[in-house]
């Protein structure tokens, strides 16, 4: 098993901290297609798409809508930190060698400082001297159709190009019953080119591009506590509101769009047996938010029917670092990184809180501007964001004896990050087509801009004990840091202070019998203080009443403990067998709200107690030049809640997700063709709740949440 978690290529087993990789090839026979499913083929790893969207490793990440807020949880793709705001990094996961899930503080070999764990996805490099083909398709159903091809192509015999290209979508899983539209429906396309030249063993220039686009029709749908009137439109028109409804009846249309593309230039020289590597980068993002929040059509009830966000993001990076030789008493690894990420989105949300918009034909004369504020002029809110680091980083192995190496890791940190808030004014009758009067719900905030500055030591160290060649045992000590920052939430300016971690670590790394079973596991915990948080808090919507909105804040202490283990066998070579499960408890261990909310010891949301992982590999010739291939694999989740202090109305139940996969290959020509069948059992979850003022309890689904059963070919030549 092969990683680069210390950002060289080497072997996992003697890497001193717990990493769960995820192969290219497990991913395709899963079948998933998204980065975030990630979360149901590595135990520990956990997606929120709500409040600003973001990963959690052992329980922990923050999730936020303010723009100044790092991630806890970094995607690292071919080096390159993909950090932009409302971003997972990476849309669509073809030609995919490998993802490594890095737990716990990193920070000492990678560029951007992560405090929660690091996932990190290495995509296939070009091959010198090679020509080849790959292919695949599949169709199931509700539409589902994944289409990718790879061509690897020499260029004379010091380059080679590889190009990948891909389109993906599904059906939804539900119904806008007013405009006859699916909800939950999904499209994606996008490729990627890297061009590798290398002109001798000792210079190598891999150029990189990528572009995607994303689409999606999944919005909130109604569950519970609807007004009489919403819930009386809804029955009428076919919608029953419950625990797993995933239909609405919207007059207007919810969709998410977003778009990534970008370009690196990895340079990488040998210079007297040392690897010295540059990596410079630039990216940009596009997200677009179009989620009104009626439930029903806008002539017969509104709440807020018009909800529109256009963010943009631009990035610049650049990393260098130099290895020493691998060989030695002495091996060292020391780097920089500068990373600027400029975000600019403006938002409004008009709202009738209850009143149609329209009356007889006749348009409503007054809307209220909840992303305005009294006695500014302009209806939207208008946020820009520039997050600055930069970074001295390294990592010092000494090891005296074959049987004993020490690592010590150090990093510093200055981080500089500023935020403006202003209005401006969108004109109603390119989008509405009527011009209404407009009243601002919210009072100015104290300031309109905030800037806040960080510098930070943080360290590592790891003693580590090869008792055998093929057993070891390590200990880990780490701390980590966020930068602080600003939030102008709901009209409030409430900067936010940074957040450090102490984490401890203590593990075994250990395969058996010829190498034919592999057994890992590790203790650890991991103490946050001002972890930077985010809840549900009201604020006034200029009618006598209240909206729910999501803001960040300090608790004063987390803890995230538990215990993560994996096996691995292959008891004859046609059958393989693995199995991880990772228990975390992770709770809030200080954390008073506005002097009102204690939500001390309560559990982290999207936390689960237990997450675990099985599956099973089988493949066996059959005829001549035939093989036969099959696999299984599952994932469990205890329950968990999705919304902090809230396990009430977001408390979703354990469930499992079974997936199976049957195939026949022809050696010879590289045809593989087959069928699948994803959440076997069709087991139904929810991915997140909601209470949305007075339109009551809402939730999202997932397309996983559903049985899908279909076909694929697979070629290579």
């Amino acid at each position: 098993m092969v990683v680069t978690a210390e950002r060289r290529r080497e072997d996992g087993q003697r890497v001193a901290m717990a990493i769960q990789t995820v192969s290219g090839e497990a991913i395709n026979k899963a079948g998933y297609t998204s980065l975030t499913d990630l979360q149901y083929l590595a135990p520990g790893v956990q997606y929120d798409p709500t409040q600003g969207a973001a990963f959690q490793i052992r329980g922990v990440g923050t999730t936020s809508f303010d723009f100044s807020n790092a991630k806890s949880v970094n995607i690292v793709v071919d080096d390159v930190v993909m950090d932009g705001q409302r971003a997972t990094g990476l849309i669509g996961l073809a030609d995919v060698a490998r993802a490594d899930v890095l737990m716990g503080p990193q920070g000492t070999l990678f560029g951007k400082n992560s405090t929660s764990g690091v996932i990190a996805v290495t995509t296939n490099r070009p091959q010198l001297a090679l020509t080849s083909v790959r292919a695949s398709a599949s169709y199931g159903a509700h539409n589902e159709r994944i289409l990718n091809a790879t061509v690897n192509l020499p260029l004379g015999q010091q380059g080679a190009l590889r190009i990948t290209g891909f389109d993906q979508g599904q059906d939804g899983f539900g119904r806008n019953a007013t405009l006859r539209k699916p909800v939950g429906a999904t499209h994606e396309y996008g490729g990627r080119a890297r061009l590798l030249l290398q002109p001798n063993d000792r210079f190598d220039l891999l150029v990189s591009g990528d572009y995607a686009h994303h689409w999606d029709s999944d919005v909130r749908t109604p569950v519970s506590g609807q007004p009489a009137p919403a819930a009386a439109i809804l029955g009428g028109l076919g919608v029953t509101p419950g625990p797993r409804n995933a239909d609405t009846a919207d007059g207007i249309y919810g969709q998410l769009a977003s778009e990534e593309w970008g370009a690196s230039v990895r340079a990488h020289a040998v210079i007297g047996g040392h690897d010295l590597t540059a990596i410079t980068a630039y990216r940009q993002t596009r997200y677009d938010n179009d989620t009104p929040a009626n439930l029903t059509p806008i002539e017969r009830f509104a709440y807020v029917p018009y909800n529109v966000g256009r963010l943009q993001t631009e990035k610049v990076s650049q990393e260098v670092h130099l290895a020493s030789p691998q060989a030695g008493l002495v091996r060292y690894l020391v780097g920089g990184f500068y990373n600027r990420l400029e975000a600019t989105q403006s938002q409004l949300q008009w709202a009738t809180l209850g009143t149609p918009v329209f009356t007889n034909g006749r348009p409503i004369n007054t809307l209220f501007a909840v992303s305005g504020a009294i006695g500014a002029p302009g209806n939207t809110s208008l946020f820009h964001a520039v997050n600055e680091t930069a970074a001295a980083f390294g990592q010092l192995t000494i090891a005296p004896t074959r049987w004993f190496r020490l690592e010590l890791g150090a990093r510093y940190s200055h981080d500089d990050n500023a935020q403006r808030l202003d209005y401006t004014t969108t004109d109603p009758i390119a989008m509405l087509g009527f011009s209404p009067r407009f009243i601002a719900t919210s009072a100015r905030p104290v300031l309109s801009f905030g800037r806040v500055r960080g510098d930070d030591v943080s360290f590592r160290i790891s003693p580590i004990v090869q008792i055998a060649p093929a057993l070891m045992v390590y200990g880990t000590y780490s701390t980590g840091y966020k930068p602080a920052g600003i939030a102008f939430v709901g009209n409030q300016y409430d900067p936010y202070a940074s957040e450090t971690v102490k984490a401890w670590e203590v593990g075994i790394k250990s395969e058996w019998f010829g190498r034919r079973l592999r057994f890992n596991a590790d203790l650890f915990r991991s103490d946050f203080t001002n972890f930077q948080a985010t809840i549900l808090t009201r604020i006034p919507d200029g009618a006598g009443g209240s909206l729910l909105v999501t803001a960040i804040g300090n608790a004063g202490g987390l803890r995230s403990q538990g215990v993560e283990a994996s096996i691995a066998a292959r008891p004859v070579p046609s059958l393989s067998i693995s199995a991880s499960a990772t228990y975390t408890d992770a709770y809030f261990s200080d954390y008073v709200y506005n002097a009102t909310t204690n939500y001390t010891n309560t559990r982290l949301p999207n936390a689960p107690d237990v997450s675990a992982t099985a599956a099973v590999d089988y493949e066996h010739p059959v005829a001549d030049g035939l093989r036969l291939r099959a696999r299984a694999d599952y994932a469990y989740r205890s329950g968990t809640w999705t919304v902090v202090g809230q396990p009430g109305y977001s408390y979703v139940p354990a469930f499992g997700l079974a997936n199976t996969r049957l195939s026949i290959l022809h050696a010879r020509s590289g045809v593989e063709l087959g069928i699948f069948a994803r959440n076997l059992f069709d087991t139904y979850f929810s991915t997140g709740w909601q209470i949305y003022g007075a339109l009551g309890l809402l939730h999202y689904s997932s397309p996983n949440a559903r049985r899908t059963l279909g076909g694929f070919v697979n070629f290579r030549f």
